[in-house]
């Protein structure tokens, strides 16, 4: 599905035809041939296409044929129903950017969530026409979603954690498994894309050294990411951690609760004991006194409060 907006009012607006400054958005789902006829009508390497859409693909950009692209990670919501009970929470996915003289480009494999700030005018001072700034935007979105997803996954191994304290089941630390899968993938995008702004930097991409309001904002996106980058791999050692430790106190609560059994077992065996040996077939002292029974009921009790002592004593119970 192809869409088009030019900036009215500083914000986006959906247009029915290709206009020079205009914002192309390739999303799905595609028609057969779409996009084969989408490369050809821009002409753009059908390449660039592919690999905007491998889910796979890292940061990185290039010239081919004089046509720059640019592929950077983004953050993702995994879909619930596909994503299964132990599957990461966030995934990340590219979006391709190809900057071309009259438009601007952006494909993704799905409706990215940092495409959507613009098309539902969540982004100031936006301009299609600007094409290095709004660039510069897109990375600025991805940056604050990065920020935004690492917070809400904090926030969540927060809650679980405060389960951990009175439980011994396996399905918080489940929860903290997804939390940990999540943070892999960020950790790994944000190490692409810093490498990938700090390049672009450096080689000048962008042609904006000359500019220094532009400069300046790709060096506060530089900054975004390493901060997002080093949240990410700080979230990541204390989770590990935690992991280790719950798993620690879950098997102690165990070895406790194991603990407990044997010495409850161990203090019925007593009365039963005086009672298997009570049900022999042989001559037994006071079996023939009237109150047996309630003798040997008392010492049974006798013994099991001593043992009881006894244990309560050694600090075993």
């Amino acid at each position: 599905m192809v869409r088009y907006f030019k900036t009215e009012d500083g914000y986006a607006k959906q247009i029915e035809q290709p206009e020079p400054g205009c914002w192309v958005m390739i999303t799905p789902p595609f028609e057969p041939g779409e996009l084969e006829g989408l490369a050809e009508t821009f002409k753009v390497p059908f390449e660039y296409f592919m690999d905007s859409l491998d889910i796979d693909e890292r940061s990185r950009y290039e010239i081919e044929d004089g046509v720059p692209l640019i592929v950077v990670n983004t953050p993702v919501p995994n879909d619930p129903e596909r994503r299964g009970k132990y599957e990461a929470i966030y995934i990340t996915a590219p979006i391709g950017i190809i900057p071309l003289e009259d438009y601007t480009l952006t494909l993704s494999r799905i409706n990215s969530p940092v495409l959507m700030y613009f098309v539902e005018r969540r982004v100031r001072n936006f301009d299609t026409k600007d094409q290095k700034r709004f660039i510069l935007q897109i990375f600025n979105v991805i940056n604050m979603l990065f920020i935004e997803n690492l917070k809400k996954l904090n926030l969540k191994r927060h809650f679980i954690e405060a389960e951990l304290y009175s439980s011994s089941r396996n399905e918080e630390l489940k929860q903290l498994l997804q939390i940990e899968k999540s943070l892999v993938y960020f950790v790994t995008s944000l190490r692409d894309n810093e490498l990938l702004f700090l390049k672009m930097k450096r080689t000048d991409f962008l042609h904006i050294r000359q500019d220094k309001d532009l400069e300046e904002l790709f060096e506060d996106i530089i900054i975004d990411n390493s901060q997002a980058l080093e949240m990410a791999n700080v979230y990541t050692n204390i989770l590990s951690s935690t992991m280790e430790t719950y798993a620690s106190i879950i098997s102690n609560n165990l070895n406790l609760y194991i603990n407990r059994l044997s010495i409850i077992a161990i203090i019925l065996m007593v009365p039963t004991l005086f009672a298997s040996f009570y049900g022999m077939n042989v001559r037994l002292p006071l079996q023939d006194h009237p109150y047996a029974f309630y003798y040997i009921i008392l010492l049974s009790l006798v013994v099991v409060l001593g043992l009881i002592y006894i244990l309560h004593v050694k600090k075993i119970l």
